[in-house]
């Protein structure tokens, strides 16, 4: 089993459980699942009990990844029979999972019923719907009048959202709402109200959400006795991606093992790129310094994925990150071509360029499907989408919905197709669906109204609806009238459906900005009619965000958001709008850490490439918010994460276009990382043994 192992791995695994907690910072293509699926049969092959033994991953997947491997290696360590099936260990799972498991050991004892229900985020947020409304915070649209309160209260799947990370971040409501979510804050006293009543149904239901799971986890570990008996089940204790634990999580684990014996921990302070969802990079970086005496930190740098020069790039980006664990990656291929950065004039040309680059490589002989495209947002691939599909290239999207099957940009073609065909029933329903105060009866109506040949002005819309039924008249007389204009009429229905997206969307800031990204594009097309048909979306025949079955050919290029492309690999990667305002992203850098945090994104796309890869820096991007004649361009720096001696690592330019070259940052030496308590003191006091159920109620303050 050892045998297999380089030297850096052969030590953490080897690690003496007696000797204390252990941190393994596992840098990218460094065989970092090989390392821990080791470990933890190497821990079974010393006399560690299957039985007694967790492991905690982030997917059930990796889980039985993980124990299948580990079944393997003990399988060969000790030489068991072919026949004869390897240890069981029982305790592989998720954070959730482990702590349902847990909870209805321990329910009778925290006044839980032993067959308590899990709600899923479906069943959570539904339920907190019908609570907003029978509370009064959701708009009513019975009557002639909405109270503002209720017209500007978040939707059922932001309040879910604010629920949820008060919880994970461990943060009040308050600081949450004013740092994460400032439109909301007014609504702080119904969201409380809110929250309460939610608490309260899933007591009486004997229910928990998945947020629940971990809380009364904690909550469990606080109380003496049944802390104890959940510690004393376990000797060892593994974690995998632990850069990717929020306050929660890492409360829990510190709970379950709180001097560190018998804990490891593996994970990349330098891919820890999900802030988004509660996590920190800090609960990684102050990890040592949470036990005394301080975790090993053992670090693995030996590459197994990229060439050497690949590698060098990806160390200058990473080595100016403000604080980090030291580590070089270094790789045995040594001659390979370097990294590429290339200039383009815009958008347009990137798209066209890279397609270029991509059936070159399979003229070569690379399949399409072992070369990707990565971006920043969905928004990014926009024109690189309609530019594939031009010159038939089949491709597949991970990370959301292809652009043209997310539900606000149907809806604003909708709106476009209703007006170029006055008979066209299905684009006729999404539009007129998405005024407030139609319910279905009225909608049902207005289509039989136009079918019958009556004039949108003669319907007779239902009091609720007649502010937002008047606002889609004068669109549509726009529309539809001498002065239409393009690519002027998509911005008006842009601009007609932003209020919609608020009221709609929690994520309504993203969506509008992909909706400019549109019109944008927009403009390159000679008319609307033009547009629309080269798009060639029909509406669908229901509302949804559901992308369909990608169209796969024999070979197909891969498309996808950064984050969705973490732990995977390609022989050939292709990273776009490496500028600033997306990489990092304008709406990024509102701190240090999160500046940060973006940066740490482009290193795990430069990470996934194993022999080629190209950063590509449009050097304009086309804005339509200008309406002064002349250039309706804006010109892109180079991203500030390629100073020049990170430039110095990559081939640059491409037909004879200059490298713009962004300002030196200067190195940050590396601080001495800082020390987290091992508990706040305001989370000190265990709860009651049988008042669970309060303690939950008061998960979010």
């Amino acid at each position: 089993m050892l045998a297999e192992l380089n030297d850096e791995q052969r030590a953490a695994v080897t690690h003496p459980a007696a000797a204390g907690p252990l941190l393994v910072v596992a840098g990218a293509g460094t065989g970092k699942t090989l390392t821990l699926a080791s470990r933890l049969a190497w821990l079974v092959q010393q006399g560690a009990d299957p039985q007694r033994v967790l492991l905690i991953t982030f997917s059930r997947r990796a889980a039985a990844e993980m124990a299948r491997r580990a079944g393997r290696l003990l399988h060969q360590a000790l030489r068991l029979p072919a026949a004869t099936p390897p240890p069981r260990l029982p305790w592989c799972g998720t954070f959730h999972s482990v702590a349902a498991r847990l909870l209805r050991d321990a329910a009778t004892s925290i006044g839980l019923a032993s067959g308590f229900t899990v709600l899923d985020r479906a069943d959570a947020q539904d339920t907190l719907a019908l609570l907003r409304q029978s509370l009064g915070l959701a708009a009513n649209t019975d009557g002639d009048g909405i109270t503002p309160a209720a017209a500007r209260f978040p939707l059922a799947p932001t309040c879910l959202a604010i629920l949820s990370r008060c919880i994970n971040t461990r943060v009040p409501l308050p600081g949450l709402l004013a740092g994460a979510y400032p439109w909301c804050a007014a609504a702080q006293p119904g969201l409380e109200q809110l929250f309460s009543a939610y608490a309260d149904a899933k007591q009486q239901q004997h229910s928990l959400d998945f947020d629940d799971l971990l809380l009364a986890w904690w909550h469990l570990m606080q109380h003496a006795e049944l802390g104890a008996r959940v510690r004393s089940r376990f000797d060892h204790v593994l974690v995998d991606e632990v850069q990717d634990i929020n306050r929660l999580q890492a409360d829990i684990l510190l709970a379950l093992k709180p001097d560190g014996r018998g804990l490891t921990a593996v994970g990349d302070d330098a891919q820890s790129i999900y802030g988004f969802r509660g996590a920190s990079v800090r609960h990684i970086l102050d990890f040592p310094q949470r036990f005394t005496p301080p975790a090993t930190v053992l670090t693995l740098q030996r590459n197994y994925r990229a060439s050497q020069p690949l590698l060098d790039a990806s160390n200058a980006l990473i080595a100016l990150a403000a604080e980090r664990f030291d580590k070089q990656l270094w790789s045995t291929r040594k001659q390979a071509a370097r990294p590429r950065l290339v200039t383009v004039e815009d958008e347009a040309a990137q798209a066209s360029a890279v397609v270029d680059a991509v059936l070159a490589e399979r003229e070569q002989g690379l399949q399409l499907k072992r070369q990707a495209v990565l971006f920043r947002t969905g928004a990014h691939s926009l024109a690189l989408e309609m530019e594939l599909a031009r010159r038939n290239v089949p491709f597949v999207k991970y990370g959301g919905l292809r652009f043209f099957e997310a539900a606000h940009v149907k809806d604003v073609l909708a709106v476009l197709r209703w007006a170029d065909n006055p008979l066209a029933r299905l684009a006729a329903l999404r539009a007129v669906r998405l005024v407030p105060g139609l319910g279905p009866a009225s909608v049902r109506r207005l289509l039989d109204h136009l079918a019958a040949g009556g004039s949108l002005a003669r319907f007779a819309a239902p009091p609720a609806a007649r502010a937002g039924w008047a606002a889609l008249l004068q669109l549509m007389e726009r529309l539809r009238g001498q002065a239409a204009s393009w690519p002027g009429d998509l911005q008006a229905v842009v601009e007609w459906y932003a209020p919609h997206a608020e009221r709609l969307h929690a994520d309504a800031r993203v969506r509008l900005g992909e909706l400019q990204q549109l019109v944008v594009l927009a403009g390159g097309h000679a008319s609307r009619e033009r547009f629309v048909t080269e798009l060639t979306l029909d509406p669908p025949a229901a509302a949804g965000d559901e992308a369909g079955t990608p169209l796969l050919d024999e070979d197909y290029l891969v498309l996808s958001t950064i984050h969705s492309a973490k732990g995977q690999e390609w022989n050939a990667v292709h990273v776009l709008n490496v500028v600033d305002g997306c990489m990092p992203a304008d709406l990024a850098t509102g701190s240090a850490a999160e500046t940060e945090e973006e940066r740490r994104l482009l290193y795990v796309a430069m990470t996934r490439a194993r022999d080629a890869l190209t950063l590509w820096v449009p050097q304009r991007f086309h804005v339509t918010q200008q309406r002064a004649l002349g250039d309706r361009h804006l010109h892109a720096p180079m991203s500030r994460f390629i100073p020049p001696a990170v430039l110095a690592c990559f081939d640059t330019g491409l037909g004879g276009c200059e490298v713009p070259q962004a300002d030196a940052l200067p190195a940050t030496p590396e601080p001495a990382l800082a020390t987290l308590p091992a508990q706040d003191a305001g989370d000190a006091a265990s709860p009651p043994l049988l008042d669970l159920g309060a303690a939950l109620r008061r998960g979010w303050a």
